[in-house]
């Protein structure tokens, strides 16, 4: 099992220099203490019972020296304690005293790099990760778990997945953009009973026409049941005890006092925004056109589909903004003040190609039917538009998520 490390080549300061030495000497020297255990050649589970010790153990430091970044062999490793047990027992097993003996400075070089360089384990993997993509990935998964089951208990409800859904189509006036708006939380759920619970839509700019939701019966929203589509709920359809605007915002409130594992329902709404945004900008202006989802309400995922039709911004591609809303609320993304609130996370935007079909989603069984009924219903179709997906695993309670196109100027 020899060690096939390259030479450390740091790319950053001091303490990047010294995780990837403290990396590549634990990677050689536990190499050398299980090349002397016959059992580690034949995978986890035998090394595991050849050593008395837990698989998970292991599995995690086989796969870990095997790795040819010795950063990444310092994020993937256990702590130094079950490294210790590990080589208590190899010794015990017929490793050599020196081997031992050299691999456990190892270990006592990976506790100081912990305890004193970087203060602790969490803030060691919060460091790696600038210069770990991969790892970057995996700790901010389990960070975002461990916010989801803190909030999701302190408010007393959680959704499965929160589905938000834009279209974006030309507006009948040639000089703006209609936005058809598909909302829902999936498998929602109160953790106790009468906690209040509601989604929102809303535009950031004041038109000059006053904003007026309407259903895909071209009615305005004025009663409980307008916007519903529980067609295509996957669960029992949530009930609503009231819809309230305020500004240019339109509040969804939910009614019932059901909780736990067994009181889960689906909402899904639609509301249609006629001459909602801008098309174009002035020549000289920098200002991008946006759509957000906001993550409303503790949840597992996020769905944020944003479908585009090819006379709006052609050959543009969205870029992707997400927004700490704590202190000032939702953000416009044009309001460059606002750009210290920006939160760097190893999101994505993926490209899913044109119409419904390509936008088939486990978590939302009957979603390419609730497409094709929302395109047919508008009159458009679907195979105009290009569909843009941000799909966020535990997004951060609080946070708003944003698509941002470069918009062209007025045609000439």
């Amino acid at each position: 099992m020899a060690s096939a490390l390259p030479p450390v080549a740091p790319t950053g300061g001091h303490l990047e220099a010294s995780v990837a030495d403290v990396g590549q000497r634990l990677s050689t020297a536990l190499t050398a203490a299980l090349d002397e255990i016959p059992d580690a050649r034949q995978g986890p589970q035998a090394l595991a019972k050849s050593l008395g010790l837990d698989k998970v153990l292991a599995s995690r430091v086989l796969k870990a020296i095997r790795m040819r970044d010795p950063i990444a062999v310092a994020f993937h490793l256990p702590g130094p304690d079950p490294l210790r047990r590990l080589l208590r027992a190899a010794g015990r097993r017929g490793a050599s005293a020196d081997v031992v003996a050299a691999a456990s400075d190892a270990v006592d070089r990976f506790e100081h790099l912990i305890q004193v360089e970087a203060g602790d384990r969490s803030s060691l993997d919060a460091m790696i990760c600038a210069w770990l993509p991969e790892a970057r990935r995996d700790f901010e998964l389990r960070r975002k778990q461990a916010v989801f089951k803190a909030m999701s208990q302190l408010k007393g409800l959680m959704a499965e997945t929160i589905l938000s859904t834009v279209m974006l189509r030309p507006g009948s006036d040639g000089v703006t953009i209609d936005i058809v708006w598909v909302m829902g939380l999936l498998g929602f759920q109160r953790l106790r009973p009468n906690v209040p619970a509601k989604l929102a839509t809303r535009r950031m700019a004041a038109a000059e026409d006053p904003r007026v939701p309407r259903n895909l019966e071209g009615r305005p929203i004025l009663h409980l049941d307008d916007a519903r589509l529980d067609e295509f709920c996957d669960g029992p359809p949530a009930q609503l005890t009231a819809v309230s605007q305020a500004n240019e915002s339109v509040h969804y409130h939910l009614a019932g006092s059901d909780f736990g594992p067994n009181s889960g329902v689906d909402l899904v709404l639609v509301e249609v925004n006629e001459r909602e945004m801008q098309r174009y900008v002035p020549r000289d202006s920098d200002r991008k056109g946006h759509v957000f989802a906001e993550v409303s309400a503790p949840t597992k995922s996020l769905l944020f589909d944003v479908l585009v039709h090819e006379d709006i911004y052609p050959g543009r591609e969205p870029q992707l903004l997400i927004y700490d809303t704590t202190l000032e609320g939702v953000a416009d993304i044009n309001d460059r003040s606002r750009d210290g609130d920006r939160l760097e996370m190893a999101e994505t935007i993926q490209s899913l190609g044109r119409g419904a079909g390509v936008a088939r989603d486990a978590r939302a069984p009957m979603y390419v039917d609730l497409l094709r009924h929302v395109f047919d219903r508008t009159g458009s179709d679907d195979r105009q538009f290009r569909v843009y997906r941000c799909s966020i695993a535990y997004p951060l309670y609080g946070s708003q998520v944003a698509m941002a196109f470069d918009v062209p100027p007025p045609p000439a």
